[in-house]
Formats: C-alpha cells, structure tokens, sequence
C-alpha cells in the first residue's frame, strides 16, 4: 500500500510539472569556462550501451544495480598532447528544478586513461575521496559518489548527459574532495578548458 501510495504521488508530481524539462541551457557545458568552445570536439561514446541517446538497460538505473556505463573518448590531434587531465560530470537535465541535477563529479582522471568503465567508480579510499580507476569523486546531488538514473515516474523519457572535458592545467586540489560542487568545478576550470564532449543515455519510468 505505501509504495502504491508513493507512485500515485510521484505521477502527481509528474503531471503538475510534465512541462519542467530540458534545462539544456543550465548545463554543465554552458558555464563561463566554455564560452569559446560552443561545439563539441571531444569524441565520447558508450561500447556497453551503444550509441548517443540509447535507451539505458534497467541495469544502469537505480532500479536495478546503477552501474556506471562504460565511456571511451578521443580527443583531436590538436589538443591531445596538451591535455594535463580530464574531468567527468553526469547530469540529467530533464529533472523538474530550476538547474540539471548533478548525477557524478570525477576529478583529476589522468591525462593517459581515455576510457572508463563501472569497475573504475569503486570508491578504494574514502578519505581521500579516491575512486578504483585512478581519479576522485565530487558531490552528486544526493551526496553519493554516484546518483544512478531514477526519473520521476510517468515524466517521460529523461536524458543523462556524460560530460567529457579536456583541462590543459589540473583542477584545484582543494576541489579533490567528496563534497566538492559541479558549481565549484564549473568555476574553477575557467582557462584551462581544451575542449569537451557528451554521450547521452535515455531513461524512462512508468506506472505499470
């Protein structure tokens, strides 16, 4: 009876803001630090759940285990001898609030490792906010180290953005902690953007 009670609230919910989606200009690429670099030009794409704006398998979202998709990306002959690290940022800008909710923050992922995969995002030090794969974790919205896709029910399909960004200096190590903000990183990257890229995952939940 209460999980029938909390899924009539959320298609409630749903319905009253059914027209609170696509918060694009509020995303993570439309930051000052991007301000010259309007287009992608970073490659990023998806070798487990296939190509951009896939349907994610139940397996990827919080109903079922919220694996973390697999990302390979590539950047062009121009830039890629002067990239110092990459960061990573999952947003879904169809949540029904005012900015895209922060779904990962990974910081300082190595100059060398152009590709990810669910494995790497085992935290291995906490202290350290230090993640398997080599590189660190910020603050998703819910503060874990990574929010696994759950759109409101009966909402439509919700897209998941995966944020591949090219730094030519490293991030502030202040920031190479758990708690650190998308806003804070948005802010602290400013010059030192190389280029950037998105892979997109689609998601969907209804009342059955």
């Amino acid at each position: 009876m209460a999980a029938t009670a909390r899924a009539l609230l959320e298609v409630t919910v749903s319905w009253v803001f059914a027209n609170a989606k696509g918060r694009d200009d509020k995303a993570f690429f439309t930051h000052p630090a991007f301000a010259n670099f309007k287009e992608q030009t970073i490659t990023v794409t998806s070798p487990d759940c296939g190509a951009y704006g896939s349907i994610l398998d139940k397996d990827y979202t919080q109903d079922g285990s919220g694996r973390f998709p697999a990302l390979e990306w590539s950047a062009p002959n121009d830039i890629a001898g002067q990239v110092k690290e990459w960061l990573l940022v999952s947003e879904d800008p169809d949540a029904p609030l005012p900015t895209p909710i922060a779904h990962g923050v990974y910081t300082a992922i190595p100059a060398s490792k152009t590709s990810v995969g669910s494995d790497d995002f085992t935290v291995v030090d906490p202290s350290k906010a230090l993640m398997k794969g080599g590189f660190h974790f910020g603050r998703s919205r819910n503060g874990m180290p990574y929010l696994p896709p759950r759109p409101l029910m009966n909402h439509g399909q919700h897209r998941y953005f995966f944020i591949v960004v090219a730094l030519k200096e490293p991030l502030d190590a202040r920031l190479l902690t758990a708690t650190a903000t998308r806003e804070q990183v948005a802010e602290d990257i400013r010059g030192k953007v190389l280029g950037w890229g998105t892979w997109v995952g689609v998601a969907e939940r209804k009342w059955q």
